[in-house]
C-alpha cells in the first residue's frame, strides 16, 4: 500500500471509531452564578432560577390556567377513543358510575346547558370536573408544580377534539392563558 492511501484512509478510520465512543464527560468544575445584585449564589439556588431563566434577567414565560367562558368542551364527556375511559382513568367504582350517569345521549353532560354554555350545577359539580392542582395529583399523579402546564396541555386537547385547531374556543383559551402568564 503506498502511503498516501494511509494517509487518506486514517482520518476516516479516526472519525469512524470516534462516532461509536461516548461523548467525552465534562470536567467537574464549579462556576460561579450572580444574581441581580452581584451577589454570589449558592449551586442550587442558581440551578433552580436557570430552569426558568432566559438569559439577562427574562424568564421564561409560563401558561397560567384558567376556565374561560363560553367553552364548555370539557362537559363534553364522551370524546371518544383518542382520550381516556372513564375504567382508565378513576380506580373508585362510584367515580366509574358517576362520570357515566352523567353522559347524555349526545356525548355531553347532563347538566351542561348548550344554549348558555354554562353547567347547571358548577357550585356543586363533581370533584372529577373541577381542573385544581389536588384533583390533578389524586387523579393523575400530577404535581402542583407541573399543574398549570399539564392543565393547559389537557384542555387544549380537549377542545381541539370537541371544537377544531382552529376554533375560536381554542384562541381564546390561549389568549387567556398566555395573557395572565407567569413573567
Amino acid at each position: 500500500m503506498s502511503h498516501t492511501a494511509m494517509v487518506a484512509l486514517r482520518p476516516f478510520t479516526t472519525v469512524r471509531s470516534a462516532a461509536n465512543k461516548p461523548p467525552p464527560q465534562k470536567p467537574e468544575t464549579k462556576t460561579q452564578k450572580f444574581d441581580k445584585k452581584g451577589q454570589r449564589q449558592s449551586d442550587s439556588s442558581a440551578a433552580t432560577n436557570s430552569s426558568n431563566n432566559l438569559g439577562f434577567g427574562k424568564k421564561k414565560k409560563e401558561p397560567l390556567w384558567q376556565c374561560i367562558q363560553n367553552c364548555g368542551a370539557c362537559c363534553k364527556l364522551d370524546k371518544g377513543p383518542t382520550f381516556p375511559s372513564p375504567e382508565e382513568i378513576f380506580d373508585d367504582p362510584s367515580d366509574i358510575q358517576e362520570y357515566k350517569s352523567l353522559i347524555g345521549p349526545d356525548g355531553w353532560c347532563i347538566h351542561y346547558e348548550k344554549v348558555t354554555r354554562k353547567c347547571s350545577i358548577y357550585a356543586d359539580r363533581p370533584c372529577f370536573c373541577r381542573v385544581e392542582p389536588d384533583i390533578f395529583e389524586t387523579l393523575y399523579g400530577i404535581d402542583k408544580k407541573r399543574f398549570n402546564k399539564e392543565a393547559c396541555s389537557c384542555c387544549i386537547d380537549t377542545i381541539k377534539a370537541v371544537y377544531g385547531s382552529k376554533s375560536a374556543e381554542l384562541n381564546n383559551f390561549n389568549q387567556a392563558i398566555w395573557n395572565t402568564s407567569s413573567k
